[in-house]
């Protein structure tokens, strides 16, 4: 199991028929059949979970697994106080309701707040969706972790194996 610190710009995709940048362009070298585990919009930048066993990718992004995803989003501020008791009942999306499972408020500068936000659902663009919804449309997004697997200082484009520790905790997860 590999972590891709997924740069912003970069399609979701293992290939892209109009030739746009996508990750298939970081793994090239990678032998065998790959996963990515979720996805992260274009804009979207941080950790993606590449994988050649198939039922772990399943897994890590099937809801019943509720494995969490954390995020940190810059958004415009201020911060009202009741805004993580919001998120966490549940604000209602054109496709259903969804809530996070927790809130941060991490910085208040100039403006503008940095939070962070877990959550186990992988509804497509849900974060950007919810908070958006909130009154706080986010500026910039980046993944932070998957359950215990942590982004570390790894630069944009950067790949690592995750110790075996790190792919212990996942397998952990979701029972396997």
């Amino acid at each position: 199991v590999m972590l891709l610190n997924k740069p912003r710009g970069i399609l979701c995709t293992m290939s892209d028929d109009q030739g746009r940048p996508c990750i298939g362009d970081y793994l090239r070298e990678r032998e065998g059949k790959l996963f990515h585990v979720g996805r992260l919009d274009q804009d979207t930048e941080g950790l993606l979970l590449i994988t050649n066993d198939g039922e772990l990718a399943h897994r890590l992004m099937h809801p019943s697994y509720r494995v969490t995803k954390t995020y940190l989003a810059e958004v415009l501020g201020p911060i009202p106080k009741d805004l993580g008791r919001r998120l966490r009942a549940g604000i209602q999306l054109d496709d259903g309701m969804a809530k996070v499972d927790r809130f941060k408020l991490v910085d208040v500068n100039q403006g503008r707040a940095l939070v962070e936000v877990v959550l186990h659902e992988g509804r497509k663009r849900i974060v950007r969706r919810l908070l958006k919804a909130a009154g706080h449309p986010v500026q910039r997004l980046v993944r932070t972790a998957i359950g215990e697997v942590q982004l570390g200082n790894e630069r944009p484009g950067a790949i690592r194996r995750l110790n075996r520790q790190e792919v212990g905790s996942l397998y952990r997860l979701v029972g396997m």
